[in-house]
C-alpha cells in the first residue's frame, strides 16, 4: 500500500478507530497489539490498552504477547478489516468451547485474524517463534481448533492492496448513499399448534447467524400488549399518543396504533431493510417460502402442507417429502435453506 493501512479513513474514521470502537461495543477490554512503541497512533478511543510485542515480526507474535499479558482467551481482529460484523464475531465466540482456537472458514479460506485464541495456545506459539516460524497456520495443527463455516465473506474483507482500498471505499459509499436497499429473503416456519414452530425458529436463528447472516424475526399473534400499565411510556399512550418509542443505549421499541393489520410485506420493507433473512413464525399464506414442522404426537394425521408447498419438512414421522430433515437437524436445514434462498453468494 505504501502507507499505514490502519490510518486509512473509511466513512469518516480510520480503519483502526472503526475496529477499536466496534470491539469496545462487544468486549469490556480492548487492546492494541503493536510491534513497537513507535506505532502508537496520535489518538485512540478511550480505554484502549497498548500491548507491545515481546517478539516482533508477525501477527502470531502479537497474539503471543496479548495472551501472555491477559492470561485468558482473546479475540483477535485484523486492524485493516473494513466491515466488521457483530453477528460474525458472536458466531466465532459461540464456537469457542472445549478448543484452543475458534476461527471462521469462508469460501474454503481460514480467517485467523478474526478468531478466538485460548491461553493453551501460548506455549505452542512460543515454541514456534523460537524456531523462527511466524505463520498462524503453523499453530493450528498443534492445538484444538473449531472451524466456523460462513456463507458470506464481507465480515472478513480487509485492505491489502490499492484495489482492495478502492473496493472498500466503493462499498462504503454504496452503503451510505445511492445504493438500492438490500431486501431480505423471507422464510415462514409453519405447522399445526404444538408442533414445535417456536423451538425450530430458536434453533434456526443461531444456525443462520453462525453462517454469517444478519437475521430478523417476526411473530404473528392475535393480540398483544407490549407495555406495562403505570410505566411512563404507557402513560404517554393513555394520554393520546398514537405512536411512541422506548429507547435505551442498546434497544429500541416503537409502538403504533393500527387501523388495519400490517401485511408481512409491509413489515419486512419497513423494519428489515439491510437484513439477509427474516424468519417468520406463521404467515403460511404470505411468506414466499415456508418450512413446515410436523410431529407424530400431534392430533393430526398429516402435515398442513402438501409436499410441493414447502421447501422442507422437519419431522419425526415417515411421511413423503423431497427435502425431509430430522427435528434436531437445524444446522443441516440452515445449510440447505441458504442454498435454496440464494444466500450463499458472498455479500461483498
Amino acid at each position: 500500500m505504501g502507507r499505514d493501512k490502519r490510518l486509512l479513513r473509511l466513512a469518516g474514521a480510520t480503519l483502526l478507530d472503526r475496529n477499536l470502537v466496534f470491539l469496545g461495543g462487544i468486549f469490556p477490554t480492548v487492546a492494541l497489539s503493536l510491534r513497537d512503541a513507535g506505532q502508537v497512533p496520535e489518538t485512540l478511543p478511550p480505554g484502549v490498552e497498548i500491548v507491545p510485542d515481546a517478539v516482533s515480526g508477525s501477527p502470531l507474535a502479537g497474539i503471543a504477547s496479548v495472551l501472555a499479558h491477559f492470561r485468558e482467551p482473546v479475540f483477535a481482529l485484523a486492524a485493516d478489516v473494513a466491515f466488521a460484523d457483530r453477528a460474525a464475531v458472536q458466531a466465532v465466540l459461540d464456537a469457542f468451547e472445549g478448543v484452543d482456537v475458534a476461527l471462521p472458514v469462508a469460501e474454503d479460506h481460514l480467517e485467523p485474524l478474526h478468531a478466538v485464541y485460548g491461553p493453551g495456545c501460548l506455549p505452542h506459539i512460543e515454541r514456534l517463534l523460537a524456531r523462527g516460524a511466524h505463520s498462524i497456520l503453523d499453530l493450528l495443527p498443534e492445538v484444538r481448533v473449531a472451524e466456523v463455516p460462513f456463507a458470506v465473506t464481507r465480515p472478513f474483507f480487509n485492505v491489502n492492496t490499492p484495489s482492495d482500498w478502492a473496493r472498500a471505499q466503493r462499498l462504503a459509499g454504496d452503503a451510505a448513499v445511492g445504493a438500492p436497499p438490500r431486501r431480505p429473503a423471507v422464510l415462514g416456519v409453519i405447522g399445526w399448534s404444538g408442533s414445535g414452530k417456536t423451538t425450530l425458529v430458536e434453533q434456526l436463528i443461531p444456525a443462520f447467524t453462525r453462517l454469517g447472516l444478519k437475521v430478523g424475526a417476526v411473530k404473528s399473534v392475535a393480540r398483544f400488549d407490549i407495555d406495562t400499565p403505570g410505566k411512563d411510556s404507557w402513560r404517554h399512550s393513555r394520554a393520546g399518543a398514537e405512536a411512541y418509542a422506548v429507547a435505551s443505549a442498546s434497544s429500541l421499541a416503537f409502538v403504533s396504533e393500527l387501523q388495519a393489520e400490517t401485511t408481512l410485506v409491509d413489515l419486512v420493507e419497513r423494519y428489515f431493510t439491510g437484513y439477509d433473512l427474516v424468519v417468520c413464525e406463521g404467515y403460511r399464506r404470505e411468506a414466499p417460502h415456508v418450512v413446515e414442522v410436523y410431529r407424530v404426537d400431534t392430533d393430526h394425521a398429516q402435515p398442513r402442507c402438501r409436499p410441493e408447498e414447502s421447501l422442507a419438512l422437519v419431522t419425526d414421522a415417515d411421511v413423503p417429502h423431497a427435502h425431509r430433515f430430522a427435528l434436531g437437524d437445524a444446522a443441516g436445514l440452515a445449510g440447505f435453506l441458504v442454498e435454496q434462498l440464494g444466500l450463499a453468494a458472498p455479500s461483498t
